[in-house]
Formats: structure tokens, sequence, C-alpha cells
């Protein structure tokens, strides 16, 4: 039996299955799941569970280089938008208005997480990657600069 972190079969099983650039959105309990995406459904009534604690432990289990949030997010609910820059140590957090957020991620999500919350233009879109300290580390090998920010990003 794993002895913490995430103990949803589905949710680490996803986490596992992620490549490189693929697309995995944590939802609030409205979010519209397409039928090329596979939804793990998390929900159990509002606000449990919520997108900041799913969040916080997808993001301890998952190597990610992009982090994208609705620019309506920083606007009307800056709480939460705070709290997701806080959560995200790979990267910064990026915004994009709400409507192509979903119909440029949505579609092209491998998984969709359903949370049970209701969090105003709280959805977080999660591109996974490379774990690039670890694999530019190598004797021999250099950073492309593309690459710099993330080998060097503190949060």
């Amino acid at each position: 039996m794993k002895s913490g972190g995430i103990l949803n079969r589905d949710l680490m099983r996803a986490i596992s299955d992620m490549g490189h650039t693929q697309i995995m959105v944590i939802g609030d309990a409205g979010v519209p799941v397409p039928d090329s995406a596979t939804r793990i459904d998390l929900a159990l009534a509002e606000d449990i569970p919520t997108i900041q604690q799913v969040l916080k432990y997808i993001m301890e289990e998952m190597i990610y280089e992009k982090v994208i949030v609705a620019e309506e997010q920083k606007k009307y609910n800056p709480k939460h938008f705070e709290a997701v820059c806080t959560l995200s140590k790979r990267c910064k957090v990026e915004t994009m208005p709400h409507e192509k957020l979903f119909s440029t991620y949505l579609p092209k999500a491998k998984y969709i997480i359903r949370t049970g919350s209701f969090e105003p233009f709280g959805n977080v879109v999660l591109q996974s990657g490379i774990d690039a300290p670890k694999w530019f580390a190598k004797e021999g090998c250099l950073v492309p600069g593309y690459y710099e920010e993330r080998v060097e990003y503190k949060g």
C-alpha cells in the first residue's frame, strides 16, 4: 500500500501515463469534458475536494513545465490565482482569456480531473514536462535557451 501522497489509483495512473507536452486539466465541478479526454471525477460535494487541494498533490507528484489559467482568474478570483502561483514551484503561471483556454486546451487534454470546486474561472491547465535539471545535468550536455528558465526556476 502507498504510504502517502495521492492514494487515488486512477489519478496516480494518469500522472504516470503523462508524456512530455501532454495536457491535464484540473477543473471545477462544471468543467466540460470532451469525449476525447479521460475524466477522473473526484467531485463529492460542493467544494469537496477543491481545485487547490487536488492541484497541490498533483504538482507534488507530476513533472509539469507549463501552468495556464484564465486571465479572468487574476481579476475575478485573485485569491485562487495567488494560491495557484504559490503552488507552482516549477514555472510561472501563464494566463489567457477563458474562452481561448477552453477552446485550446480542453480538446487537447489527455485527462480532465473534475473536482467539487465552485471556483469562478478556477480551472488549471498543466502541461507535462521533463525534469530539466536532471536531464541536462549529465556531463557534456548543454542547456538549450528555452530550457534555461526551467532548469533555474525556484518559484
